[in-house]
């Protein structure tokens, strides 16, 4: 069915379960019919619980902004971190049934959430992470907590051993903090696993009573491998599952064998280890992207699917009910195909879904991917299904430093830092004007995050190549970013540039889209939090003041919210005002930006469920500000409020 152009925003709550649903419903281990999980609450993302037995739903937590964090321990008592809009918050739990609310541990302040882990016997141990560093703190549930122990570095509690006595802490991979057990007495640390020309991850362990074993994924010799670690014994890396891309994996129940799940060119594989019997079998899945697996009982896997045409779904291999999810009203419009561009350091893969009826080069949108230690997959994404319903080509290109390809790939940057990233996008641009796909006058780049980043560094470095750009939530200024933004970031920064801005002022400036914004020629789009810890706010506000004294084009739309922000309101938003502005800029007559989209005229209530809505229609619940700005001076708007 061919599409007419317009502007459709996939607002329904398929657009919001895939911001919010990307893991299974997390499973009591002495009770497998309880189960809590997050969905969508009226644009929100909330806490549910889950009993199989009446397939029936209980809504959990009902907050301002939304509840992201949970868990069910094996007393079938739910647990989330109530957090502020800064992420600084504690854990709360409450019996499956409903009941009081209670304090996880008493007498512990306020932190990021880095972890939550209780054993059977109900020993709870949480990692709070502050500016600093790690605090873990343990007790018994509802109890007083005492300090485990401290740590100086951005670090995660990945798990607790079945009879409480070993905590497992992952830090960053390449690193001296790699792995990390202590002892949960006395914080007594009992081993730390990493590798000079490699890395380690923490897994967790395994749920056999009698047993102490700490699943692991090494990366050694240009592979993803198995590895396990026992108290006493040197870890142990299983040579016989070795794999050429990444790779997560967990236990099953036995404990003795492993399911995992492995990142291949934009798609998954599923594999069943046995490390008794050193075998590892391929399970059957169907071409798209395994979200979540998971095992319970002998024979019962859950699965979280999706590919870019579907919406994800739940399955059990043994027919257990789990929460469903909306399917769309009507097929998703487009064609989608794999475009293979050969490179320097091999092959680049993007990811293309085209109109139905597409005939001739249509305006076509690349959207950037963050991480940059992620990938774009064959996966359901509302914002792929707004743009073809518009009729815009879509291209997520899997650049360099991207997942899913080797290690080799994922630590490519021969042109440097973000530099390498622009020539695989400039190289992908190439190859759809080529093949007549894509319109060379009417392109744009969307990206989040690293992605925003690498959007305002392209418009920059490679000006001629694009007619617009969106950049959401976006390191703008590479150095004032760096100063400001959370410490396991800025030790990213340090180790992919080698070293810190004082140190390395010219690596910094040649990569920052700052250095390149007197260049920029296309009109930009930013999107922006005012509490987001990542990508900080004060380095935006800098980039656009620069941007109003050289005379650029551009709109600035301001979100009360954090990095992550777990309201689809704000998604929504940043949607509809990305799309009026493509449509405006790659396909309208270039003229100056509305004071504010008809939404926000009418000031209309939340989004509607189960349909695609135009763009215009409605407007979240959160207070939000729209600044815009045109070549000719600076123009602010009033803030507008649904």
């Amino acid at each position: 069915m061919t599409r007419r152009p317009g502007v459709a925003a996939a607002a329904s709550s398929e657009a919001r379960y895939r911001v919010f649903r990307a893991a299974l419903p997390e499973v009591c281990a002495l009770d497998p019919s309880r189960m809590v999980f997050t969905a969508d609450a009226e644009g929100r993302c909330e806490v549910f619980t889950w009993d199989t037995a009446t397939a029936t739903a209980r809504q959990v937590t009902d907050r301002p902004g939304g509840t992201f964090h949970c868990s069910i321990d094996a007393d079938a008592h739910v647990w989330w971190f109530e957090e502020d809009a800064h992420g600084l918050g504690r854990w709360r739990f409450q019996p499956f049934g409903g009941g009081p609310t209670r304090d996880g541990l008493r007498e512990t302040p306020v932190g990021q959430a880095r972890g939550l882990a209780v054993n059977a016997g109900g020993f709870v141990v949480f990692a709070l992470g502050d500016a600093s560093g790690t605090t873990l703190y343990g007790g018994t549930r509802g109890a007083a907590a005492h300090r485990i122990t401290r740590l100086p570095y951005h670090a995660n509690l990945t798990g607790i051993s079945a009879d409480g006595a070993l905590l497992a802490v992952g830090g960053r991979a390449r690193s001296p903090h790699a792995v990390t057990v202590f002892r949960t007495s006395d914080g007594a640390r009992t081993a730390a696993l990493q590798e000079d020309d490699g890395a380690w991850w923490s897994l967790g362990f395994t749920p056999a009573q009698d047993r102490r074993d700490l699943l692991l994924v090494r990366e050694h010799g240009g592979r993803y491998l198995l590895a396990t670690w026992r108290p006493g014994e040197a870890p142990r890396t299983h040579a016989w599952a070795a794999f050429d891309t990444e790779i997560t994996a967990r236990w099953r129940p036995d404990g003795r064998s492993v399911l995992i799940r492995q990142d291949r060119h934009g798609r998954s594989v599923l594999h069943r280890a046995d490390l008794d019997a050193r075998t590892v079998t391929v399970l059957p899945t169907a071409p798209g992207t395994l979200l979540d697996a998971a095992e319970h009982g002998a024979d019962d896997l859950h699965t979280l699917w999706t590919s870019t045409t579907e919406p994800p779904r739940t399955a059990s291999s043994a027919g257990t009910p789990l929460p469903t999810l909306p399917r769309l009203p009507e097929p998703m419009p487009g064609v989608s195909y794999d475009v293979w561009t050969p490179g320097a350091d091999g092959d680049l893969h993007t990811l293309v879904t085209l109109p139905e009826g597409a005939r001739g080069p249509v305006p076509t949108v690349f959207l950037v991917h963050g991480g940059p230690a992620d990938h774009d997959r064959d996966a359901y994404d509302g914002t792929v299904h707004s743009l073809v319903a518009s009729g815009f080509g879509v291209a997520r290109v899997n650049y360099r430093g991207s997942t899913g390809y080797g290690p080799a790939w994922r630590s490519a940057m021969t042109e440097g830092v973000g530099l390498t990233q622009v020539a695989d996008l400039a190289a992908a641009r190439a190859a759809l004007i080529d093949r007549g796909w894509a319109d060379p006058g009417a392109l744009a780049l969307w990206g989040t995050s690293w992605g925003g980043y690498l959007t305002l560094l392209a418009l920059g470095v490679r000006p001629g190549l694009w007619q617009a750009g969106v950049a959401v939530k976006p390191v703008a200024h590479l150095v004032l970013a760096h100063a400001t933004t959370t410490p396991a970031l800025r030790a990213l920064d340090e180790s992919l540039f080698g070293g810190t801005p004082d140190e390395l002022p010219e690596v910094y400036a040649r990569s920052s889209p700052h250095t390149y914004l007197p260049g920029v020629e296309a009109p930009l789009l930013i999107v922006a939090a005012r509490h987001d810890a990542k990508c900080p706010p004060e380095q935006v506000v800098h980039y656009s003041a620069d941007l109003t004294q050289h005379q650029k084009e551009h709109d600035v739309l301001w979100l009360d919210t954090g990095h992550d922000g777990y309201d689809g309101a704000d998604h929504v938003r940043a949607l509809r005002e990305a799309l009026l502005f493509l449509d405006r800029t790659l396909r309208g007559p270039r003229r100056a930006a509305p004071s504010a989209s008809p939404a926000t005229r009418r000031g209309e209530s939340g989004p509607t469920e189960h349909a695609a809505v135009p763009a215009g229609g409605n407007t979240p619940h959160h207070s939000t500000e729209r600044t815009t700005h045109h070549a000719e001076g600076h123009h602010q708007q009033r803030p507008a409020r649904g």
